[in-house]
This record gives structure tokens, C-alpha cells and sequence, in this order.
């Protein structure tokens, strides 16, 4: 393997690596949210928001205080609810029914991935930071619920997020995969990072029309990212393409 895009038909998804390397894949696991459904459908700004709103009430701060507290425990501890949890003690249930309570009319069905994701040879998983009646939720507008094998949510990974080590140790504990012979499908680089560590195929999602100049910047600053094998701004191309080349 050359290490290099070499098949020219789905070269315009991959990163860097021949797509081939998904031979052998048995166990497909999907992050939730801004993967399974692209960024546009402004799903997860909702969540934001909601979240946002949580912390302002909690400790009657200003909207841009309560913001700022927001990415300050986000940043620190993985999601704002781990943070919560150790600054402020909060119920974590009633914290997760707050944050995704959102509208999902706006999110249609996607035949096109439901069939792409059900052609997948092996078992097919969604592994979020979220809860799993949300990710249930959001796979059933998506018509792909049944494609799936299981979800596992931030309840299932006793409230720990991705990328913490032992989130990927529980998840694999659960399903009985082998991760040399999975791929994960992730919007946000570090959340790959343990993956690439333990054997998997990754796979960077972008917001559409972002992925050339996302690819560019990295050819500028020298492979930031050593740990993606690829990108993609288009998760059903992308899937058609990986299924192309597993003939």
C-alpha cells in the first residue's frame, strides 16, 4: 500500500490512504451527531443552545457568561455535563432530558445513507457523546434506525465522553468488537486520536464544501492529524465509494 490515493474514482473522498484499507472492515461505527446527518441541518446548534440556556439558568449568569462558562467546561472536561457534574453537582439526567429536547422535524430521511450503511458488510454501531433516546430519535428521522446493532451513549460510558481512553475501552468491552477490525466515522479530529491507537480505520467528516480547503490547510502545516486516514465533506458518497472498493 502506497500510503497515497491511488484509486482515481474515489480519490476525491479519500485523505490520503487507498481505500482498500476498509478490506477486511467488520464492525462500522458512527458517531451521532454532524455524521450521521451533515452540519447544515443545524441539529446540534439547537443542542448548543439548549445548553447554553441550562448553564445561564443553573447559575443565573448573563447569556454571554453563561456561554463562556459553557466552552470553559467543555474544553476542560470532554462536554459541558462532565464538567457540571464535577463543579456543580447536577443530575445528569435531568440535565440530558433538558439539552435535547429540540425539534428534529427539520431533519428528513435519507434513503440514500440508510442504504449505503445497511450494504456495509458486518455490524454497524452508533457511538455518541449524547444520550441514546436522542440518537434513537435522530436515527428514526433519518430512516436508518434499523441498520444498527446498538447505540452506545454517554449513560452506557457511566457519563465519561469520548475522547477519554476508557470510552473506547467500554464501548469495545460491550460490543465484542475487535478494533483492528472496525472503522469510526467522527466530525472532530480528536475524537479519532484513540481509535488510530487501538487499530481502527478512521474517518473525518466536514461540513460540506469545506473538505479541500480543509485538506489544503493540512498540507500546509504538515499532517496535523496523523491519526485520520481520511476525510470526506459527503458520508453517503463517501460510503458508496468505500463500498466500490470492496468490490
Amino acid at each position: 500500500m502506497t500510503g497515497k490515493r491511488t484509486l482515481p474514482g474515489e480519490g476525491a473522498h479519500a485523505h490520503q490512504h487507498d481505500l482498500r484499507l476498509f478490506k477486511g472492515i467488520e464492525a462500522w461505527v458512527f458517531d451521532l451527531d454532524n455524521t450521521l446527518y451533515p452540519h447544515e441541518a443545524d441539529l446540534f446548534s439547537q443542542i448548543d443552545d439548549k445548553i447554553s440556556r441550562y448553564v445561564q439558568k443553573l447559575l443565573d449568569l448573563s447569556r454571554e457568561e453563561a456561554r463562556a462558562h459553557q466552552k470553559e467546561l467543555y474544553h476542560e472536561h470532554g462536554t459541558t455535563l462532565r464538567g457540571l457534574m464535577k463543579r456543580h453537582e447536577i443530575d445528569p439526567d435531568d440535565y440530558l432530558r433538558a439539552v435535547h429536547d429540540i425539534d428534529y422535524s427539520g431533519l428528513l430521511p435519507n434513503p440514500d445513507l440508510a442504504s449505503a450503511i445497511e450494504a456495509l458488510p458486518g455490524k454497524k454501531f452508533i457511538f455518541t457523546n449524547g444520550d441514546r433516546p436522542h440518537a434513537e430519535r435522530t436515527a428514526a428521522a433519518l430512516g436508518i434506525s434499523e441498520h444498527f446493532e446498538d447505540i452506545f451513549g454517554i449513560v452506557e460510558a457511566d457519563l465519561i465522553p469520548k475522547p477519554n481512553r476508557e470510552t473506547y475501552d467500554m464501548f469495545l468491552a460491550k460490543t465484542g468488537i475487535s478494533s483492528a477490525r472496525a472503522a469510526m466515522f467522527e466530525d472532530l479530529p480528536k475524537n479519532l486520536a484513540v481509535p488510530h491507537q487501538l487499530g481502527m480505520c478512521t474517518t473525518l467528516i466536514v461540513p460540506k464544501g469545506t473538505r479541500e480547503v480543509f485538506r489544503e490547510s493540512w498540507d500546509l502545516e504538515g499532517e496535523p492529524y496523523p491519526h485520520v486516514d481520511f476525510v470526506t465533506d459527503d458520508l453517503t458518497g463517501f460510503l458508496k465509494a468505500v463500498l466500490g472498493g470492496l468490490g
